[in-house]
């Protein structure tokens, strides 16, 4: 009797503890914005996004790359990349200039 219950417990056991698979190392998918990424010399960039860049807030900073950015559903954007001293930053205007976040 005692075998027979043993046995049983067992089973259940054995049964509600199948192999979990390890997925730590599977790769995961990450959702991505499909965008398509265009330089662009910094003196053909739109007039006020040049009036944008000699205004307060980057009088200081030099341009040292720009890119024209249009996302999957034809948004775009300007990806600046300016730079004072040794610092830098990295700043997005829409064509008229404005921040785009």
């Amino acid at each position: 009797m005692k075998q027979l219950f043993f046995g049983t417990i067992l089973g259940i056991c054995l049964t509600f503890s199948a192999p979990v698979a390890d997925v730590s190392g599977a790769p995961f998918a990450v959702p991505s914005v499909e965008q398509s990424k265009v330089a662009v010399r910094p003196e053909d960039l739109p007039e006020a996004v040049k009036t944008t860049l000699t205004g307060d807030g980057y009088a200081d900073w030099k341009v040292a790359s720009a890119y024209l950015i249009t996302r999957e559903n034809n948004a775009q954007y300007y990806e600046i990349n300016l730079k004072k001293g040794e610092e830098t930053t990295i700043v997005s205007l829409d064509k008229y200039g404005r921040k785009v976040d």
